[in-house]
């Protein structure tokens, strides 16, 4: 089937489809309850309570059901729609990137607590931080106030856009269409949903451990991918500073985008180590606090992860441009 072939057409179809899906999420962005994220719920809960028998086999069987049957349905309907037309195959794509990535899922609560704090509101930040991570957040300090919104935003900003990409791309080469960026929001999904215990009936821990399995695999290459991309377009030197010092401490996918973060914007984030992410060895102290979250550390996030878009997009025309050069 000529789905199956990854060629020149594939390669620039996936470049405008991602680019054309950016800019509907930015001029439309989809709401909070709209009903295809609301069909995911209900498919989730469906596969845990229908599946999971409580055996370490029936939470993967749940798993798997949960997340490759919405990804390979992504795919066959791609490849379906490539052997009537390509144009149809090129709408596919958009509209599953559309709705699989969104920097608006979670830009509008970073923005409100940035807008927030510059104008001195920080109650307000405060309380736009809990609605947004969930949780007490009244009594931090400053800092730890503006490293709680830093981290979340980093992971959120990893997690909705430049983890689903990842996938997309990476599965894309072997002909399976918009299967990756599916398979990553429903692991993604799984992994928030399931990891809580379970107080359902029919529910059990199997299922649980499944989704944050299942998570940690899936998301290892892109959340290294994206943090070697904070290095590129940050302070390179402490960005792997930080990661080679993370990775023997932690064996945690976050953990390792946070310490790349934290080194590529110059920034002292939570789990490093009072000398962390210095190459000349110079500790904590000895620095002051240059490396203290401040407010300018936002604005600072913002850049970074935008720089990373435009590598992103840069790094996929090369690559259309390679194939037809």
């Amino acid at each position: 089937m000529c789905g199956l072939r990854f060629d020149r057409y594939d390669a620039g179809m996936s470049f405008f489809a991602i680019l054309l899906a950016l800019m509907l999420d930015q001029a439309r962005p989809l709401g909070r309850n709209n009903p295809v994220h609301e069909g995911m719920r209900s498919w989730a809960r469906w596969t845990r309570q229908a599946l999971d028998a409580g055996q370490s086999h029936h939470g993967w069987l749940a798993w798997w059901l949960a997340v490759a049957g919405p990804a390979l349905t992504a795919a066959v309907v791609y490849w379906v729609l490539w052997a009537i037309h390509g144009l149809l195959a090129f709408a596919w794509l958009t509209l599953t990137l559309y709705l699989t990535l969104g920097f608006r899922q979670f830009s509008h609560h970073f923005t409100a607590i940035r807008v927030a704090l510059e104008s001195g509101d920080e109650a307000g930040a405060r309380a736009a931080l809990a609605r947004w991570k969930g949780g007490d957040v009244a009594d931090l300090p400053r800092e730890e106030l503006l490293r709680h919104v830093i981290e979340h935003s980093v992971v959120a900003a990893h997690r909705h856009v430049f983890g689903v990409l990842v996938c997309f791309v990476v599965l894309a080469a072997f002909g399976l269409g918009p299967a990756g960026a599916v398979l990553y929001r429903m692991a993604e999904h799984l992994s928030r949903r399931w990891q809580q215990t379970p107080s359902v009936a029919g529910d059990s821990d199997a299922s649980r451990q499944a989704a944050l399995t299942g998570w940690h695999w899936v998301d290892f290459l892109p959340v290294r991918v994206t943090a070697l991309a904070f290095a590129v377009v940050g302070n390179f030197e402490e960005a792997i500073a930080n990661w080679r010092q993370e990775r023997q401490a932690s064996p945690g996918n976050d953990a390792v985008l946070l310490a790349a973060t934290a080194g590529a914007i110059n920034v002292r984030l939570a789990g490093q180590t009072a000398g962390a992410g210095w190459a000349d060895g110079s500790d904590w102290a000895s620095n002051g606090n240059s490396r203290t979250p401040q407010l300018a550390h936002l604005a600072s996030v913002v850049g970074l992860v935008w720089r990373s878009v435009v590598l992103w997009l840069l790094l996929l025309a090369l690559g259309v441009l390679a194939r037809f050069w």
